[in-house]
């Protein structure tokens, strides 16, 4: 018997991994493609010997071409931590803009459903709390997220458009902070960058005096709410995120006290447009997929943080100098 087939988009990377696992596991036929700037082919070298696992290099900024039926097409190609789209800024642009009209062209074609990862960074420095989906957001195009947030809210308008004018059956998951194996230690995020800190023996970094907030979803939890999403009949952004809200400070000192570091937090300054405030209202998800997180902090931590103490010496001291929340 045929397996259905599903393109995803950022495959090597650490969200577009997991989907990759998620439906593999489920019986589909997965197409991965990535260009491979801020993914990993070590992700999904397990994937590679499986007969239902094939993997195109290739950058959807650029024509995307897939021979046979496509069922489904998750596009996850983007940098998407601040130390990537800051050292990238105009690759990150493109492929939310060229990337995602090629993908939804590709749809189109094919007759695919497609769903598109948006982030809670369409929210900007929220001026709502938590953040709801009919919230606008507070944004500013100029500043050095720019590139990242605006480039998302123009992937969701695009999809949108396609939707509305050419009938495509399209979804948008809105990805609030998330976490687990296969994370990149060096990737700027204030999770793997504590955790890193942790691990060399080094003070833990915050900015300012770390009351501004962050709610962290454990990995398996997002891919299953993205899957049920997808398989839904709801066209508009949905938010996926644990609401699970904790500051900065509070959460530096948990990660103090899993590792058994004896180091303390310092302060450094605000980078700027950092965000106050991030949590998810998940009121849509709860209703229209029957979706909640179901790991705690607590555990999903644990599983994190015996990740990254596994990871060779050349990958803990891989650091960069900037961070972000």
């Amino acid at each position: 018997m045929s397996r259905e087939r599903v393109l995803i988009t950022g495959a090597a990377g650490f969200l577009g991994s997991h989907l990759c696992d998620k439906f593999i596991k489920e019986g589909y036929h997965v197409i991965g493609m990535d260009n491979l700037v801020t993914g990993d082919l070590r992700n999904i070298e397990h994937l590679m010997k499986l007969e239902q696992f094939e993997f195109y290099h290739h950058d959807v900024s650029k024509f995307v071409h897939v021979p046979g039926d496509i069922k489904y097409i998750l596009h996850f190609a983007s940098p998407a931590s601040p130390i990537d789209y800051l050292k990238i800024p105009i690759q990150t642009l493109k492929v939310s803009s060229l990337g995602t009209h090629n993908i939804l062209g590709l749809a189109r074609a094919k007759k695919a459903r497609v769903l598109v990862a948006s982030t809670s960074e369409v929210y900007g420095d929220p001026l709502v709390h938590p953040q709801t989906e009919d919230y606008w957001g507070n944004v500013n195009p100029v500043g050095p997220r720019g590139c990242y947030d605006e480039a998302k809210r123009f992937m969701e308008a695009i999809t949108m458009a396609y939707h509305n004018v050419h009938h495509i059956e399209t979804r948008i998951v809105r990805i609030f902070n998330t976490y687990g194996p296969r994370m990149r230690l060096n990737d700027g995020r204030v999770l793997p960058a504590f955790i890193g800190q942790a691990l060399r023996g080094e003070d833990l970094t915050m900015f300012g005096d770390g009351s501004q907030t962050r709610s962290f979803c454990y990995v398996d939890d997002l891919v299953e709410g993205i899957y049920r999403l997808l398989l839904s009949n709801y066209h508009l952004p949905v938010n996926i995120g644990n609401p699970s809200e904790i500051t900065i400070k509070e959460f530096g000192d948990e990660i103090l006290k899993l590792t058994g570091a004896n180091q303390k937090l310092i302060s450094l300054p605000l980078p700027a447009d950092d965000p106050k405030q991030r949590k998810p209202d998940i009121t849509k998800a709860k209703e229209i997929l029957g979706w909640e997180p179901k790991v705690s902090r607590a555990e999903g931590l644990k599983i994190t943080y015996a990740y990254f103490k596994s990871l060779p010496n050349e990958e803990l001291f891989k650091t960069e100098h900037r961070q972000f929340s």
